[in-house]
């Protein structure tokens, strides 16, 4: 079996950047309702601070040491009929495009993929349960991508 092409590993950079502010927010409120506490003598408000603040870092721990591994996990392969996109490490997910229903393809990026070199391609297909994106790809990658799927759709639909 071929193996898949992976996306970029810059994009673990991005996920790490998405969860630091993600949770990074969470943890900045209640460190400025501990400090109101502090200064206003009220320890239940430190105290119950404290106690949000750990399991939000925690979290963001947790999620910056799996990001590695589940970037690692994203891949697609170009086929003859179809598309084949994978992700996942405990839940993996397979879905197979074929080409003769994408409707059409886009590549987009978001300010921090830009800054990186980043895109993501998304299919939309006839039916809205099967659109699938592809996010982490070097941008040059992505349009190229967008072309292949695009002249294989194009292709199969001409037989139609």
């Amino acid at each position: 079996m071929t193996p898949l092409n992976p996306v970029s590993p810059k994009y673990a950079g991005v996920r790490i950047v998405r969860s630091v502010l993600q949770w990074g927010a969470f943890v900045l409120v209640f460190a400025v309702l501990a400090i109101v506490g502090l200064v206003i003598d009220e320890t239940v408000v430190v105290i119950i601070s404290l106690a949000f603040i750990v399991p939000f870092l925690v979290g963001m721990i947790i999620e910056i040491i799996i990001v590695f591994r589940q970037v690692r996990a994203l891949g697609y392969r170009e086929r003859e009929h179809d598309l084949l996109l994978q992700r996942g490490i405990m839940f993996r997910s397979t879905t197979v495009i074929p080409y003769g229903r994408l409707q059409y393809v886009e590549v987009t990026a978001g300010p921090i993929m830009r800054a990186l070199g980043l895109a993501t391609v998304t299919m939309h297909t006839a039916s809205a349960s099967t659109d699938a994106s592809l996010p982490g790809l070097p941008r040059a990658e992505a349009e190229a991508l967008r072309d292949s799927i695009a002249a294989r759709g194009g292709a199969r639909l001409a037989g139609l």
